[in-house]
């Protein structure tokens, strides 16, 4: 989602703002901008288009300076427009200039987040003379601080952030002090990059990679202060309430770029949905056996204590979480219950101390996900697990345990390989907590292992169905609807098959158990209507093929993802893409990518913009 990226240093750091931005592209934006100080005021350039247009505008303006603040904007308050795009300015009361020109600006300011009082701030600072160009929320912030700036930019950012509800991350220069800059966190990702005469900040270490490998991870309420060679984090005593000065560790962090080189490929999706077999090997690579301690230290302590497990995910994730769900129950035996985290603490539950609570994000910084997370320790949930991409995360440094999945970097927006090694996470998870409970014999665990291991070569084998579902998606790109069917353990496979259609290739799509077709859905079911069908061979196969004899009665058009032993053939009507091989407890992560690759090529042929599709982000970091 949005991206920050901030400097100060005494060489022109417009190219080190530009490059930050085109690393933070792939979690989605609808705008950017770039404001600096230059002799003696501010000077922005704001664009509706890609960085690489910002950059051109920048370099024919002649935008250069030392100190300055980047952005790429996902629209939240206000449509995607110049005027709404960061950064802000504050030209101060009664300027007669609504937007705060670059000749008169004083304040200049980025942000991510959402201010949720901002229209009650709003009022009181239009009473006051501030004259407002913009519909964000953000305007409200650079008005607030420049209405409380008298000399000290720090203070004034200090006095500001207590009266803001909600989350953010901010960045903001002033006028009046060159070569210094002031950032703040509150429930949104924010890093600081420190340099050798220089400092920076940015809401992802990524934006800093090549630039700096010594970061701090600023922690909720930190307030840094960025000057030449020197920088300090302070943050609220709520005893006193004043701020103090904190220590925080500096890491060396090695950031993986954005902009990987696409190789042969088309897209980078297409790039990462082919990476899976190693984005498997990778995840594996450190289990010999099955352990609690691949969870971290005290992990043992911690399953013996529970006898429940709660789940919370958005997106991809959820479903991730909602096939580990049967295998949790099945397998290790234990109640699990799934929740969607945007959900979860808007409602009245049941705390149980005895519950182990499992978060499973790619990034690591799902705002939705860490708010349920805290909501559910201050339940008296205290026992918390994650399976997450990223080790450095705001999710593993909040979580008791985690186990860290090996994706890699994940650029485009619809999730591939990082749901596949999520899955590969719940499942040692499933192992471990069965091993615990008494439910995995000697002989079961070799059998699981031995499965899991041969795992990246079955996934390569289903890689080299390809172009049979390119075939497939040729007629998928005419259809405007589609549904997707799947029974137990596949169910929510094929809602992971339905949100790839519909994210990258707008084609409405919905997935549904395939018993409730005739509860509703088959009132849908038209020969313009494609379903798409995952067949295993499991204990659900002939329920399953009851369910399609529905929708060809009604001239629907099937298209089966069948194992090999299904005895299901094509024939008029019946569309049959044969799986090389049945893989038990462990065939969703293979039933998968079909699915994603359906939808890769759909888009393809539709020509939508695959890696960054339309309204949509890779890191949700806001509510």
């Amino acid at each position: 989602m949005c991206g920050i990226v901030g400097a100060v240093s005494q060489r022109n750091i417009v190219p080190i703002l530009v490059e930050g931005l085109k690393r933070l592209e792939y979690r989605g934006y609808d705008s950017c901008g770039v404001a600096v100080h230059q002799d003696g005021g501010l000077r922005r350039a704001r664009s509706t288009s890609r960085v690489a247009e910002l950059q051109a505008q920048a370099d024919q303006d002649g935008i250069a300076a030392g100190t300055g603040i980047a952005h790429t904007r996902w629209a939240t308050h206000g449509a995607p427009a110049v005027h709404n795009a960061h950064p802000h300015f504050s030209a101060g009361p009664n300027s007669g200039n609504p937007a705060g020109a670059e000749a008169v600006g004083r304040i200049a300011l980025v942000h991510n987040g959402i201010i949720e009082n901002h229209d009650e701030l709003r009022a009181e600072l239009k009473a006051r003379g501030y004259v407002f160009a913009s519909q964000t929320d953000t305007e409200v912030i650079a008005h607030l601080i420049d209405h409380l700036y008298s000399g000290d930019l720090l203070d004034a950012v200090q006095q500001a952030l207590p009266r803001l509800k909600g989350a953010y991350a901010v960045a903001v220069f002033c006028r009046d002090e060159p070569h210094r800059v002031v950032a703040a966190r509150e429930g949104s990702p924010l890093v600081l990059g420190v340099g050798e005469g220089e400092n920076f900040v940015a809401s992802d270490a990524m934006a800093l990679a090549g630039v700096t490998d010594q970061i701090v991870y600023l922690e909720e309420g930190d307030v840094v202060d960025l000057q030449l060679g020197r920088y300090w984090i302070s943050r609220l005593d709520t005893t006193t309430g004043r701020f103090g000065a904190v220590q925080r560790e500096v890491k060396t962090v090695h950031a993986h770029s954005g902009a990987a080189e696409l190789g042969p490929y088309r897209h980078y999706m297409q790039k990462e949905i082919f990476e899976q077999p190693v984005a498997i090997a990778n995840t594996l690579d450190a289990v010999t056996g099955i352990s609690p301690e691949l969870f971290g230290d005290g992990a043992y302590r911690v399953f013996k204590e529970v006898d429940k497990v709660l789940i919370l995910a958005c997106g991809t994730s959820y479903y991730s979480g909602s096939t580990a769900k049967y295998w949790l129950e099945s397998i290790a035996r234990i109640p699990t219950s799934v929740e969607i985290a945007s959900e979860y603490r808007y409602r009245d539950s049941v705390p149980d101390p005895r519950t182990l609570v499992v978060t499973i994000s790619q990034s690591g910084e799902t705002a939705d996900t860490i708010a349920a997370l805290k909501h559910a320790r201050a339940q008296g949930m205290k026992h918390t697990l994650t399976i997450c991409n990223v080790a450095t995360s705001a999710m593993v440094r909040e979580c008791e345990l985690a186990y860290i999945t090996r994706a890699g970097a994940e650029i485009g927006v619809a999730s591939t390989k990082a749901f596949t090694t999520q899955l590969v996470g719940l499942f040692l998870l499933t192992l471990a907590l069965a091993q615990t409970r008494g439910h995995l014999g000697e002989a079961d665990e070799a059998r699981h292992l031995k499965n899991l291991r041969h795992l990246p070569v079955a996934v390569q084998a289903v890689l080299a169905l390809e172009p049979q579902v390119i075939a497939w998606s040729e007629e998928f790109a005419r259809k405007e609807n589609a549904l997707f069917l799947g029974r137990g353990l596949h169910y929510p496979i094929a809602l992971e098959g339905a949100l790839k259609l519909k994210e990258i290739s707008y084609i409405h799509a919905e997935a549904y158990p395939a018993g409730e077709l005739k509860h509703g859905p088959l009132a849908l079911v038209t020969a313009e209507m494609p379903v798409v069908t995952v067949a295993p061979n499991d204990a659900l196969l002939e329920k399953l093929k009851s369910n399609m004899q529905e929708v060809r009665a009604r001239g629907g058009q099937l298209y089966v993802f069948a194992d090999g032993d299904t005895a299901i053939e094509s024939e008029v009507g019946l569309h049959v893409i044969r799986m090389p091989e049945h893989y038990g407890a462990l065939s969703p992560i293979l039933h998968v990518v079909p699915l994603q690759l359906l939808a890769y090529h759909t888009a393809c042929a539709r020509g939508t913009d695959v890696d960054k599709p339309r309204n949509l982000a890779k890191s949700v970091t806001v509510e």
